[in-house]
């Protein structure tokens, strides 16, 4: 099935989940003049498309999101002086927590253009929509069929029946929304932390190094590992930490730290002697006494006053 044979009005209805990769040449154009009852998400894998919907434009450059919602008049397109346009598409109802998550990239009517997604997710995003593909063609019967194994599928001659997918069976279409969200969820939050670091002129690998420390703040960082995971000189970082920050990394990993063990002492019972192993301290002492200069009391008493 190509787009290119279908009516220029034709749209999946709302109720499924339709996945499918086209890979495009100049020329090729879907026109939808009434819209669309379901929500298109396009990822493009290589090459370029231009999508328009009412007033708003977007174009679509490799590792970039690109949605249209339903009801508004749209079209796409390869991009003018493109030689191509491979992409993923899918067509369904959004789950309502997706809306928040794409307000942020919003071009306009329904348009949301979600770039720049980080170039170190966008392997797991193209695998979430092979996987997609792959979920939505289960029968509920065995295992779900493999993903397709070519890890680019750019490199396809062109689009073929089986790149196609409906999901027809509830449980084929929740395993396919999930993989869905999964890309919209790494796209949006990866996108958003490379707008916040330029609007704030924060240096994005001093970003990235923070954001390691707050997601691991048990793990052994140092400033030697923490530089080598965003490609810096150990005293490069520091004083970019230094300069831009107001203070040292590690400075920023016990922060990071007494932040983890005070949101254990409230969700968890773990012992405070264990708190502190699992958010990287040494010694319970010395964790019980930062954190009470951090906090006013010492972790125990933080605990209790919780109840």
């Amino acid at each position: 099935m190509n787009a290119a044979d279908m009516p220029e009005a034709a749209a999946p209805p709302p109720g499924l989940v339709t996945v499918g990769y086209f890979d495009e040449r100049p020329g090729y154009t879907v026109r939808r003049p009434r819209g669309a009852d379901s929500w298109l998400f396009t990822w493009t894998a290589a090459g370029g498309g231009l999508l328009r919907q009412g007033g708003a434009e977007a174009a679509a450059d490799p590792g970039d999101l690109v949605v249209l919602g339903p009801g508004v008049p749209h079209q796409y397109a390869v991009a003018e002086g493109a030689e191509r346009w491979a992409f993923w598409w899918v067509h369904c109802q959004a789950r309502p927590a997706w809306g928040a998550w794409l307000r942020p990239y919003r071009r306009g009517g329904r348009c949301y253009a979600v770039t720049p997604v980080a170039a170190p997710v966008r392997d797991r995003i193209a695998g979430a929509f092979r996987r997609m593909h792959a979920d939505a063609r289960w029968s509920g019967h065995a295992a779900p069929p493999a993903p397709d194994p070519n890890p680019d599928p750019a490199r396809q001659a062109g689009p073929e029946p089986s790149r196609v997918a409906v999901a027809h069976s509830a449980a084929a279409r929740e395993l396919a929304l999930g993989a869905l969200e999964e890309a919209v969820l790494l796209a949006t939050v990866t996108a958003a932390a490379a707008g916040r670091a330029a609007d704030t002129g924060t240096d994005p690998r001093v970003r990235r190094a923070e954001a390691l420390m707050a997601a691991d703040p048990g793990a052994p960082h140092t400033v030697d590992s923490l530089a080598a995971q965003v490609a810096l000189s150990p005293s490069r970082l520091a004083h970019l930490f230094s300069e831009q920050l107001g203070h040292t990394p590690m400075r920023a990993l016990r922060d990071a730290r007494l932040r983890h063990a005070a949101r254990l002492l409230e969700a968890t019972d773990l012992p405070v002697s264990a708190v502190a192993t699992a958010s990287g301290f040494a010694s319970p002492f010395h964790f019980s006494r930062i954190f009470r200069d951090r906090y006013g009391l010492p972790p125990g008493a933080y605990r209790g006053g919780l109840r």
